[in-house]
C-alpha cells in the first residue's frame, strides 16, 4: 500500500473504464490547460500592446477656408465641405452656411431653442 491516492484513484478508473480512456481524459486536460495558458499570455500582450500605444494628438479647431468669416464671437467647433456650400458649427450652439464661391452666409440655424 505504498500507493499515492492520485494512483490509488488511477488504479480504480482504469479497472472500470479501461486503461486507454483514462490516459486520453488526461492528455485532453493536459491540452486543454496548454491552451488556456497560451491564450491567457496572447490576452495579455494584446493589452499590454494597446494601452502602451501613444495616445493621438488633442483635437484642434478645425481649420476655416480663406473665403469665409465667422461673426464676432463665434468659434468653429465643426466644418463640412459640400458642392457648393461649407457648414460651420460653432460653439454657440449655431449652424452657419457659407456660399463657396463668395463666402458669403446664405443660412443660420440656431441648434437649441430657449
Amino acid at each position: 500500500m505504498n500507493d499515492t491516492p492520485e494512483q490509488d484513484l488511477d488504479a480504480a478508473l482504469e479497472a472500470s473504464v479501461g486503461h486507454g480512456t483514462v490516459r486520453y481524459l488526461k492528455t485532453l486536460v493536459t491540452a486543454l490547460t496548454l491552451t488556456t495558458i497560451v491564450g491567457l499570455v496572447v490576452l495579455v500582450g494584446v493589452v499590454v500592446m494597446r494601452f502602451s500605444q501613444s495616445t493621438p494628438d488633442p483635437v484642434t479647431a478645425p481649420a476655416l477656408p480663406d473665403q469665409i468669416t465667422l461673426p464676432d464671437g463665434h468659434k468653429a467647433l465643426a466644418v463640412t465641405i459640400g458642392p457648393d456650400w461649407y457648414l460651420v458649427v460653432t460653439d454657440k450652439e449655431r449652424v452657419l452656411v457659407f456660399d463657396t464661391a463668395s463666402g458669403d452666409l446664405l443660412n443660420s440655424i440656431d441648434l437649441l431653442s430657449r
